[in-house]
């Protein structure tokens, strides 16, 4: 880990070029075939970090310099520290969220819905349905409001990968929160497991619901992920809205990715096509606790960096989160993954800062 920290302090920003968009890639792009292929594990991804044709350098960022090198300084000791960050994450652990009742969720007509009976939202922010538009009558899902600063507007939603029985609750979600970019952590399948449910059309569309969904594209930019474009149709209202799913393959369940390489890459391409938006992103894995906790909680810390913080503490941003949702974040490999990504963004875009 020594050797990882001195080359995340010493090592340079990767570069790569960039192509064109996927609104403007020619239809042979489409390789549906080959994504449900890696979807369910049959053409694995290589442990290495990819070079992908849509590689990026950090965006132009606001964040004050000294905070940069105070943060890189904490993630040095921590990282090269083993027993400060095994004392750090032994006191996340014992951190208890007020309020916490998770009533509602493990009503027996909602725990049928949760795909894992401890991954379950928090009555005070869980996503509230309209029951009159739910094909079943009901206003649950398993869904949490992530907010940052201001509790009026979520950052994130963060949920499970739904379930077949929930996947029109899932398309409500979307349309009810506004969303149009959708953030998916996990494969369909690992190691002969249901981890999610294909809750997409392969090809042409499908109706769930009131909400007619139409796959227009799909494009495997890496090894690591890939980008599917959505027509999203509610035939109630005859609304349509186009919506962008960011599929990331290379992160298996309760680990963490081979490197931070394809993530921040990854994390970038979202971000900028999310940019300049007020809705939240939908963040799901299978859980929508652990890929999902750390995802988030990376993307948060490295925001408010970029929006000039003078204060970045992670530990009580990782605690923030968990007031919202349980278990975010549910291994102390993830944790250290976040201090890992946060470092190399935070080297890279000092190196861009004038000197």
């Amino acid at each position: 880990m020594e050797e990882l920290c001195r080359g995340i302090m010493a090592g340079k920003a990767g570069e790569g070029g960039k192509s064109e968009p996927p609104s403007t890639q020619a239809p042979s792009q489409r390789m549906p075939s080959l994504s449900r292929d890696l979807d369910n594990g049959n053409n694995s991804p290589s442990s290495r970090s990819s070079t992908s044709s849509w590689s990026e350098e950090p965006v132009a960022s606001n964040m004050d310099i000294s905070t940069g090198h105070m943060v890189l300084s904490y993630m040095e000791d921590h990282l090269k520290n083993k027993d400060r960050l095994e004392q750090e994450w032994i006191a996340l652990c014992a951190y208890e969220a007020e309020p916490c009742a998770t009533t509602l969720a493990l009503k027996p007509e909602n725990n049928q819905k949760n795909r894992y009976p401890d991954a379950v939202p928090y009555d005070h922010n869980r996503v509230v349905l309209n029951a009159h538009a739910n094909l079943n009558g009901s206003d649950y899902i398993n869904a949490s409001s992530i907010t940052d600063h201001d509790p009026r507007n979520p950052a994130y939603i963060a949920t499970q990968g739904p379930l077949e029985s929930t996947a029109a609750d899932f398309w409500q979600l979307v349309w009810e929160q506004g969303s149009v970019v959708i953030v998916m952590l996990t494969r369909l399948t690992e190691n002969g497991h249901a981890f999610c449910h294909r809750y997409w059309p392969e090809e042409g569309s499908d109706l769930y619901h009131i909400y007619e969904v139409h796959l227009v594209s799909e494009h495997i930019w890496c090894d690591d992920y890939l980008v599917r474009s959505f027509y999203l149709k509610n035939v109630r209202t005859g609304e349509t809205r186009t919506v962008t799913q960011f599929h990331f393959l290379s992160w298996p369940d309760s680990g963490t990715p081979a490197s931070t390489k394809a993530l921040l890459e990854f994390r970038r391409k979202v971000n900028k096509s999310y940019r300049g938006r007020s809705c939240p992103i939908i963040v799901h894995c299978s859980d929508g606790i652990g890929r999902t906790g750390t995802y988030c909680l990376i993307d948060m810390v490295l925001n408010r960096m970029a929006k000039g913080a003078k204060e970045i503490d992670i530990a009580a941003t990782l605690e923030h989160i968990r007031d919202q949702r349980p278990h975010m974040v549910k291994s102390k490999a993830q944790f250290e993954f976040v201090l890992m990504a946060v470092a190399e963004e935070v080297h890279a875009i000092l190196k861009a800062l004038p000197q």
